[in-house]
């Protein structure tokens, strides 16, 4: 059961407001990609895995609203390994403000939970039974 809106290459709104698919193939020094992501579905509920390592819990936020799930994270600057002169010898981790958006539509927002544990986030939607009916019938006069 797979959930087309979420083909970012098929989605007009994806490809304008989420541009993840521009920026992964920056490579790892865009903070971007380094939220690496699994999006299941079910027929009860999506289910969001994204590796967030070396994170504190109290510097992750997630909302939802629209129908779109934003994880938004801020790393702390890094202790880096120096010479005796405070030279930096090597860089590769990254640290800043990024985020992500994913296009779940039809979620129970009151039922939504997350942890987050060893470097990874566990997001579960589950999705509302009774929708209510947005079909509108328009009479032609």
């Amino acid at each position: 059961m797979a959930n087309n809106l979420m083909d970012r290459h098929n989605d007009m709104f994806d490809m304008f407001n989420n541009m993840d698919h521009w920026f992964n193939n920056w490579g790892p020094d865009f903070p971007a990609a380094n939220m690496k992501t699994d999006v299941s579905e079910s027929p009860k509920a999506y289910d969001v895995v994204i590796d967030l390592p070396a994170m504190d819990k109290k510097d992750i936020s997630i909302t939802y609203d629209h129908d779109i799930l934003t994880v938004s994270a801020h790393r702390h600057s890094l202790n880096h390994a120096s010479d005796k002169d405070g030279n930096l010898i090597m860089n590769e981790r990254s640290y800043g403000r990024f985020s992500r958006q994913y296009r779940l539509p039809d979620v129970d927002r009151e039922q939504i939970s997350a942890k987050y544990e060893d470097g990874t986030l566990k997001i579960n939607l589950p999705k509302a039974h009774d929708l209510p009916n947005n079909n509108h019938k328009i009479q032609i006069n």
